[in-house]
């Protein structure tokens, strides 16, 4: 059974601020580079654009566990480019490929781990940040290539192709 878009999140840079939380948008278009509008510093500078890391998929069944155990984690907020319902975390692994919407074709390639900026969350700061980058290990999304670029909706829906 398919799941669905239930957010899309991009932030451009935006010097002297990190890149999350992510900025909600209804319509995005997902090239190679990754979506259309978003600027990840740390694949830019670190990771020299690879196209591996174009887009950070994150599952709604994690956030509402996390959610659960006392974070108040809202869709963008950990970076995510690509909320997703219906679709279980653990669904996600490297080498299987997606379809969103009517074009857009994505292969997971590694899970995301957690760094740092995650303590810029205002419910994080630096006197959690320790906690949180504990509590995200394991659980802070898929990084994924794009194989087709596309035009991705809220509500469009993505299912596993391979």
């Amino acid at each position: 059974m398919p799941g669905r878009v239930v957010q899309i999140n991009r932030k451009p840079l935006t010097p002297g601020e990190p890149g999350l939380p992510k900025v909600e948008t209804a319509r995005a278009r997902v090239m190679m580079s990754g979506v259309e509008g978003d600027f990840n510093v740390y694949r830019h500078e670190k990771k020299k654009d690879t196209p591996d890391r174009a887009l950070l998929v994150y599952s709604m069944d994690k956030l509402e566990v996390l959610n659960q155990e006392g974070w108040p984690i809202r869709p963008g907020d950990i970076g995510e480019n690509l909320t997703i319902d219906g679709v279980r975390y653990d669904a996600f692994q490297p080498g299987t490929e997606w379809k969103v919407g009517d074009e857009l074709i994505i292969r997971i390639t590694e899970a995301c781990h957690p760094c740092k900026t995650l303590g810029a969350l205002v419910y994080v700061g630096d006197a959690r940040k320790r906690e949180f980058i504990e509590t995200m290990k394991g659980r802070r999304g898929w990084y994924a290539k794009v194989l087709h670029e596309g035009v991705v909706n809220v509500g469009d829906e993505i299912a596993r192709v391979t």
